[in-house]
């Protein structure tokens, strides 16, 4: 028995396995990341692991997505395997001795590879048959497709290392080695230095797993070292790393000069993938050359890049498609704000802004006053985009109608003002004769498909990689960056009916054809508002205290049609002006404008994620016309989160989670900061508003599973259709069907029928 358990312990498999745990820390802390990821330990509340699980490419999952995963997989254990056999091949002089010595690495070395990819096989059968839209069918295409690419990827290596092993050392190794020397003089002397250490470091193995995948001992090398045939194993497999290494390099350069044809873009979890796999070789490539001093490099390497960094050499701004950057910035500081700002302008915009409600006021009956609507839609991702939309959908129908000619403003953030702004472009097209059905589920599908592929690939082949390519928009240049992807695949998802400047919406909305639409982002300077419209509207920049004599008010947002008026902000792309709003943190970049210093902008859901203030400070600025005209206000608050939420538990929290407590829960309740914060300036607006504020609640309600958890769809720019599915639904809860139903009485031209209880 103990012969037994000795030769499973000094088994090659075993100790390269203990290696990795004892030395390449790097490594095993990607393996144990990917693990996480999958498992949905890191990032499910965002759906990183449905990436993994479901992934989609052209808009479906099926054959050709899971193959482009089975071929990234296995390019990241062969690329694991390459540097596991750089850095540690020397530990393991044996292998000098034997055929196709990396090959025999890589079988032994395949314990982490295959518990992944088994792992990783169950979690997606199991995700397959909890998806009650699987069927048999699907999962074994799924499946077959994913094999297909992991075993044609692995072939295809091993017929590479095979024959370099063979051959590649004899005709091109030496030239290029000789070239390597010149530039870098110490490689050799690095290697026999190893090859000197290695024979005091040697890890004992006893028996190794063949070609043949049978144990075989180890050969008896007491006695024999040829250093120069050792030599030659680790100067030719160094050259297949770089070889490898430069065929990853080249081939993104060629799919990113390419990335705007669809078929281009691999699912977001490849792309992420194949950013491990180039980073696993660079690491390797790095520790093999610089040795013990590894360390130290980094730390130099780090200190380096901040120093280029912070001194602006690297300096990648995200520009904003329509303003014009080659004049000088403009100035933004208190005296420009204060100019802004001005009595005069205010004043101007103020009147400008209520000849649309005059013109809102005239689509009605004198003898019966309206019900001013103010939609507010709350961010989320795509999830608050498909939320809103549907929720939209259903609030007309049940008006019949009614709805958007009640509505004077949509505020929001983030995805809910994406769903929203469709919704408009549709309802201003149907008022303009073209054939639109407002219900149509079609209009679901397209606010649904994919924006997240074309995201993540543009930051590995563009932000990271490639910048050189540019596009012409309103007779300037801007680069094709992150930003740019964003944008291109939400007007595909959309039918391009979004693209245009945002000065298209200005007589529309003058004339009260549509509801204004005000976004409001932040400005990660001074945390001010962005109010970006078609029209002026400084009036909201003064918050609500503002008459109060003697109060030093603080100026609290900035027009944005103001103030870069000069800079061509009538024809700032609408599609810019949303992600300006939907800044999600590390994915769509913030967006800078051609200010000093630079004005940064970030997602509406920093200040409020559901408008409701924003709301309340156009109400406040007319609140006696408002009073005088109408039968009150209604704010209709499209929410893509359950307002009552169930108070979680603080107890048994590990020594980790006690430590990040106070941080943790400011941001997991940073929502309810929020609803407490409009809450309180809704019952405070009672005080200044001579009529009635009704708020009616539209909120995404996640089901219950069979396992009597919520099943809320993740914070992302990519859903499953589960998710999908899950979020549509959610309009038939009985809270939302009484809303409806409320929010249909309250719009009824006939006051009795709408003051019934």
């Amino acid at each position: 028995m103990k012969t037994i358990l000795q030769n499973i312990f000094y088994s090659f498999p075993v100790q390269l396995l203990l290696n990795h745990f004892r030395k390449n820390h790097v490594l095993m802390a990607i393996w144990v990341i990917l693990f996480a990821i999958v498992n949905g330990n890191i990032g499910s509340s965002l759906g990183i692991h449905y990436l993994f699980l479901d992934p989609e490419y052209l808009n479906s999952v099926g054959f050709r997505s899971f193959l482009i995963m089975g071929v990234v997989i296995a390019g990241f254990s062969v690329a694991f395997h390459i540097t596991a056999y750089i850095t540690d091949g020397h530990r393991f002089t044996f292998l000098g001795q034997l055929a196709k010595p990396f090959s025999l690495f890589s079988i032994n070395n395949s314990v982490i590879p295959i518990a992944f990819l088994i792992f990783y096989l169950i979690k997606v059968v199991s995700f397959q048959v909890d998806n009650e839209y699987g069927t048999t069918a699907s999962l074994v295409r799924n499946l077959g497709g994913f094999m297909v690419g992991y075993i044609s990827m692995v072939t295809l290596l091993y017929i590479y290392f095979r024959n370099t092993n063979k051959d590649i050392f004899k005709y091109v190794v030496c030239k290029v080695d000789e070239k390597l020397k010149q530039n870098i003089k110490v490689t050799r002397r690095n290697v026999m230095e190893k090859l000197d250490v290695a024979r005091k470091k040697q890890i004992r193995v006893d028996n190794y797993l063949g070609i043949r995948m049978r144990f075989r001992k180890v050969p008896d090398y007491q006695g024999f070292y040829d250093k120069a045939t050792i030599l030659q194993v680790f100067d030719q497999n160094h050259l297949n790393l770089v070889l490898i290494e430069l065929f990853i390099f080249v081939l993104l350069l060629i799919i990113g000069v390419f990335r705007d044809y669809p078929v281009m873009q691999i699912p977001a979890a490849a792309s992420g993938i194949l950013f491990l796999s180039v980073f696993v070789m660079f690491a390797g490539a790095f520790s093999y050359w610089f040795r013990s001093w590894a360390v130290s490099a980094v730390i130099l390497l780090g200190i380096t890049l901040n120093f280029i960094v912070q001194e602006n050499f690297l300096k990648k701004n995200y520009e904003a498609f329509g303003l014009n950057y080659d004049l000088p910035e403009k100035e933004y500081n208190l005296k420009s704000l204060s100019q802004t700002n001005s009595p005069g302008n205010i004043l101007e915009d103020w009147s400008q802004t209520k000849e649309i409600l005059e013109n809102w006021r005239g689509k009605f009956p004198e003898i019966n006053k309206p019900t001013m609507v103010f939609i507010c839609a709350s961010g989320g991702g795509q999830r608050a985009s498909l939320w809103t939309m549907k929720a939209l959908q259903a609030a007309d129908s049940a008006t019949n109608g009614q709805l958007m000619e009640n509505t004077v403003l949509i505020t929001g953030a983030s995805g809910g003002l994406i769903g929203a702004g469709y919704f408009r472009e549709l309802y201003l097209r149907k008022k303009k004769g073209d054939p639109v059905n407002l219900q149509n589920h079609s209009y679901l599908q397209d606010i649904s498909n994919d924006n997240l592929n074309p995201i993540i690939f543009s930051l590995l082949v563009n932000d990271l990689i490639v910048s050189f390519q540019k596009f012409s928009y309103a007779n300037m240049q801007y680069p094709k960056d992150r930003g740019y992807s964003f944008e291109e695949q939400l007007n595909k998802n959309t039918r391009y009916f979004l693209d245009k400047p945002l000065s298209t919406y200005k007589e529309p909305e003058l004339k009260s054809e549509i509801p204004m639409m005000i976004l409001a982002p932040t400005i990660m300077n001074d945390g001010r508002k962005l109010f970006i419209s078609p029209q002026n509207v400084s009036y909201l920049n003064i918050g609500l205290i503002r008459q109060n004599p003697g109060f030093d008010t603080e100026i609290e947002g900035l027009d944005f049609h103001r103030f870069f008026e000069d800079y061509g902000s009538n024809d700032l792309r609408f599609l810019s002006a949303l992600r300006m709003s939907a800044t999600f943190p590390y994915i769509t970049p913030s967006v800078t404008l051609p200010s000093n210093p630079p004005i940064e902008i970030m997602d509406s859901g920093v200040t409020d994620n559901f408008g409701i203030s924003d709301a309340l400070r156009f109400i406040y600025a007319y609140k006696d016309w408002i009073a005088r005209n109408t039968r009150g206000v209604l704010i209709l608050a499209i929410r893509d989160s359950q307002k009552q939420n169930e108070i979680l538990s603080t107890q048994n929290l590990t020594l980790i989670q006690k430590f990040s407590n106070p941080i943790s829960s400011i941001y997991n309740n940073f929502e309810n900061l929020q609803d407490f914060n409009n809450d309180n300036k809704i019952i405070f607006a009672n005080s200044w508003f001579q009529g009635e504020i009704q708020k009616i609640d539209l909120q995404y309600i996640p089901r219950i599973n069979s396992s009597n958890k919520l099943e809320r769809a993740s914070l992302n720019w990519r859903l499953t259709s589960l998710e999908k599915n899950n979020i549509i639904d959610a309009i038939n809860s009985p809270s939302n069907q009484k809303a409806l139903e409320l929010l249909k009485r309250s719009l009824s031209p006939n006051p009795l029928i709408a003051n019934e209880d």
